[in-house]
């Protein structure tokens, strides 16, 4: 049988397109999962330096993030504000973010102290402890809570309230209190009446994901190429029989 290709501009170009778009995509997605294994290995190194005093005149740096620190003060009890879906493991729960007020001047950062378990009763909010007087945590230094998807307008931000996402400029402004422009994720101490879970995710977010759906972008690129020549070379057949 003799074959012959069947040269078609139109389903060449659709073709093209189609393959340009997934190996642009595949790219991003290759871009995406190189950025995190560089930030990756940022948390680690940062992780791997001696913690510092963290102080009111703490300014935000790009080698900021990550960083161990250890800080005095006392914590605003009377401002606690929990963080909604946000699951441990199979479990789901709460964060529980509340100011801390820095010894020795009236400036505050904004501590999540650690994770408490959804209750039973869905409307019912966890119970916690909150150490009185003047305590020494340490912790590591995040630039955000981390953002989860919300579905139009949730509750205004009061003491106690229960919502989806919470920055420090956010809370600054409905609390009054000044807090600088990042977060500690509290390690220490822990007590044997404190029950929050305080094993913080590591910040990679699937680097293996994004090799998977760069893959499968690339594998997109490839069929609609092959399936031109295909199809080219079984039509162009059909018309010399």
């Amino acid at each position: 049988m003799r074959f012959a290709f069947r040269f078609r501009p139109i389903a060449l170009i659709a073709a093209l397109i189609v393959a340009l778009v997934g190996i642009l995509l595949g790219n991003w997605q290759q871009d995406r999962a190189a950025y995190k294994i560089a930030l990756q290995a940022r948390q680690l190194a940062r992780a791997a330096a001696p913690p510092f005093a963290l102080n009111p005149t703490t300014a935000t740096t790009p080698d900021l993030e990550f960083r161990r620190v250890h800080v005095q003060g006392e914590f605003v009890a009377s401002w606690p504000v929990l963080l909604a879906n946000r699951p441990r493991g199979s479990q789901s729960g709460f964060y529980l973010a509340m100011p801390f007020k820095i010894a020795g001047s009236d400036r505050h950062v904004l501590v999540l102290r650690g994770w408490l378990p959804r209750d039973a009763q869905f409307d019912k909010l966890p119970a916690f402890a909150t150490p009185a007087g003047p305590v020494t945590l340490e912790g590591r230094i995040i630039l955000s809570a981390g953002k989860v998807m919300e579905l139009g307008d949730g509750p205004p931000l009061a003491p106690g309230v229960a919502l989806q996402n919470v920055t420090p400029q956010a809370l600054a402004q409905a609390s009054g209190l000044p807090l600088l422009p990042f977060l500690v994720q509290q390690t220490l101490p822990a007590t044997p009446a404190d029950v929050m879970a305080r094993d913080w995710p590591a910040p990679e977010a699937g680097i293996d994901k994004h090799r998977g759906y760069a893959f499968q972008w690339y594998a997109l690129a490839a069929l609609a190429l092959l399936f031109y020549v295909m199809t080219g070379f079984r039509r162009g057949s059909r018309t010399n029989r």
